[in-house]
């Protein structure tokens, strides 16, 4: 990793959704940018959500409309900018006798719903009576069932992909994105901050940039950037674990999204169909490890599990049924008494002076509203620079795999001779993008080696990711550019052709690449299921204990 030789306007900490974001704004807007990534692009929280682009339905109870409308607004940029990875889907409330939330207000909460998406191109709610509901959920419960309301939000299957292009977006722009850069201090001049020193975590050395802004968007480890070498700062996170269990499909599972409110303690529970399974969470556990170390645990399984089967009583899920497992960290702010689902979700961007002037933290966020945080923080950085802020113009660019016409890009590739499979998975994860991969092999379609026969995945596509979108490790490429680590069997019948394709482009030796075929093992272990007896923990799907 080069040292830098000019100074920066900004520097950015983390590479999730909110801290690319700020990078491709400020890059845009003509400001010098470098962006430090302590391990990977999307490596942390940003990938371990519920992957839904939504309003915020249940941020009305709390009256918060204007985070509601800045939501709604935001899913609708991101169905026209990312298209490809962004798409409305319908959602399923049930109308319960057991909810504590009567009918009539889901109802009102509807139209408020609608009315706050006011410019949207998607389709409104409708209520459907309890004849309608069995016909297109038959595998409801109908205790207590009087009917349910249909409306749509939005999902992003692929949220690393989400991120790879805000990354290459912000990089095209002029942004300088370094992974693997771990910040450990601040420079301090004259009691103010004036950049970071950082190591790199594969040769560990240690390096410096400079930047009279720094913005802190480390999500959940926002506390731990700046312990050292600083006076004590306020603590910030009061991040909460969300959890989610991924199930093949079963009995009675339904067609749609499903949004219901547990008898169990009010708390509502999704069931979201997601890369040919199913995706049921979440959990909101107050949490204040280190947010790496999140992972589910028995108790969160068990009571995710017995949500499902009360709602559907012929899913009969139990903890065999579950193929793996994902944990992590909502980048809330700390705010302790306050009940885990009440802590605001909107975000903040927090000023460390007089202790440390320079320094920005931001706080909270989420997936959905990262265009307009990203906004508010450049708007802010150049407010600090003492500079006239440009318009900001984001909301009409799309992201690079948008461009085009995915109609003949489909007739393109077949025309290549690339077989339907990989076909629809190229234009799924890189959208127009695809003809990048193509031409990693010279651009001929015909003979393009594949890596894994049942996704249609590429040997191509390692070297995409490595040439073009910031990977270094076989980690980065299978679990967050070619998702194969949530496929069936997790990638592990391919692990050693990509670790040799790897190698060859980056002239890695045996040893290096059997170390990175055991990091990418190791890696998979924070999918485990959990079990009540440590020693019967499988490590990953299909294992055996």
């Amino acid at each position: 990793m080069e040292e830098f030789t000019s100074p920066f306007d900004v520097i950015v900490v983390g590479a999730g959704i909110n801290g690319l974001g700020i990078a491709r704004d400020a890059a845009v807007r003509g400001l010098r940018v470098v962006l430090l990534e302590q391990d990977d692009i999307c490596s942390g929280v940003s990938a371990w959500s519920g992957r839904l682009v939504h309003g915020g339905l249940r941020y009305l109870e709390h009256r918060d409309f204007a985070l509601v409308r800045e939501s709604l607004r935001e899913r609708e940029l991101l169905f026209r900018l990312a298209p490809h990875l962004v798409k409305p889907l319908r959602l399923i409330m049930p109308l319960s006798s057991h909810s504590s939330r009567p009918a009539w207000l889901i109802r009102i909460g509807m139209i408020l719903y609608d009315a706050l998406s006011f410019d949207k191109k998607t389709q409104g709610h409708e209520v459907l009576d309890r004849t309608a509901i069995l016909r297109r959920f038959p595998g409801i419960s109908p205790d207590g069932l009087h009917g349910a309301v249909v409306f749509t939000d939005g999902q992003v299957e692929y949220a690393e992909r989400l991120c790879t292009e805000v990354a290459l977006a912000a990089s095209g722009a002029g942004a300088a994105i370094r992974t693997k850069a771990r910040v450990e201090e601040p420079l301090l001049e004259g009691g103010r901050v004036v950049g970071v020193r950082y190591r790199d975590t594969l040769t560990d050395e240690m390096h410096e940039v400079r930047a009279p802004v720094v913005l802190n968007v480390a999500g959940p480890w926002i506390d731990r950037i700046f312990r050292r070498g600083a006076p004590e700062q306020p603590r910030l996170n009061g991040g909460t674990k969300g959890s989610h269990l991924i199930v093949d499909s079963f009995p009675g599972a339904p067609d749609d999204v499903v949004y219901y409110e547990s008898k169990t303690d009010g708390r509502l529970v999704l069931v979201i169909p997601w890369m040919g399974r199913y995706l049921i969470g979440t959990t909101d556990l107050r949490f204040d490890a280190d947010p790496g170390e999140a992972r589910c645990d028995a108790d969160e399984m068990d009571y995710l599990l017995g949500e499902v089967n009360e709602l559907i009583p012929t899913a009969n899920l139990t903890p065999k049924d579950v193929l793996f497992t994902y944990s992590g960290v909502r980048p809330l702010p700390y705010a302790p008494g306050v009940k885990e689902w009440k802590i605001p979700r909107s975000h903040v961007l927090h000023d460390h002076a007089p202790d440390l002037p320079g320094l920005i933290s931001v706080v909270g966020g989420k997936l959905t509203t990262y265009r307009q945080l990203a906004e508010d923080a450049v708007d802010d950085a150049f407010k600090r620079l003492g500079r006239k802020s440009p318009k900001c113009v984001t909301a009409n660019l799309p992201l690079p795999g948008a461009a085009g016409d995915f109609g003949q890009a489909r007739q393109a590739l077949r025309a290549e001779g690339l077989a339907d499979t990989t076909v629809e998975r190229l234009l799924a994860l890189y959208g127009t993008r695809a003809f990048d991969v193509v031409a990693q092999a010279g651009g001929a379609g015909v003979g393009l080696p594949v890596l894994d026969p049942a996704t249609g995945a590429l040997e191509a596509e390692i070297l995409l990711a490595v040439r073009q979108e910031f990977a270094k490790t076989l980690t980065d490429v299978l679990a967050r550019r070619m998702l194969l680590a949530f496929e069936p069997g997790h990638g592990l019948d391919t692990v050693d052709r990509a670790a040799a394709v790897m190698g060859a482009e980056c002239g890695w030796d045996e040893n290096r690449q059997a170390a990175e075929i055991r990091g990418y093992r190791e890696w998979l272990e924070r999918l485990a299921v959990p079990s009540r007896t440590e020693e019967n923990r499988p490590a990953v799907e299909g294992s055996t204990p």
